[in-house]
């Protein structure tokens, strides 16, 4: 298993990952907005600032997650590990580079948003020492609201 930092060329990887992972809430409602996302989305976030780690099993792509430093930590989303290679211990993996990255850039703390309807999610940020710190309604600009918690790490 290896972990590469992400590159702007590496925007298709990313997206390919993003798409197989999240195509299983495809029916959640809403579906989760990292579908709609582009290759170019991608790219131009990475540009703007946004950064990403990707992990490769055997040299091939197998998750990603994407991140940007905040006033109030390393904030994380789109965590995301393909369904044939997940249970492998790759989101974790993905977790403590994040923890690794932010210790050096001298971040206290990581930070992610759940879905509430996620349960399965919110335990495997629990396993990694995250704690629930909000719950929030998201309002959609269709009129859906979606129900998340933060998630946060101190380290």
């Amino acid at each position: 298993m290896e972990i590469k930092f992400a590159e702007v060329y590496d925007a298709s990887i990313i997206h390919d990952i993003m798409i197989k992972a999240f195509t299983e809430y495809k029916e959640e409602v809403p579906p989760s907005s990292a579908l709609e996302e582009t290759v170019e989305s991608i790219s131009t976030a990475i540009k703007k600032n946004e950064k990403g780690f990707i992990c490769y099993l055997d040299e091939k792509p197998a998750g990603m997650v994407r991140f940007q430093s905040t006033e109030s930590g390393l904030y994380f989303y789109r965590l995301s590990v393909i369904p044939e290679k997940q249970g492998q211990g790759i989101a974790k993996r993905l977790i403590q580079s994040l923890e690794n990255y932010a210790k050096e850039k001298q971040v206290s703390s990581l930070i992610c948003k759940v879905r509430l309807t996620l349960p399965k999610n919110i335990k495997l940020y629990n396993s990694a020492g995250f704690k629930v710190i909000n719950e929030e309604v998201v309002h959609k600009p269709n009129g859906i609201n979606i129900k998340v918690v933060s998630m946060k790490k101190q380290l």
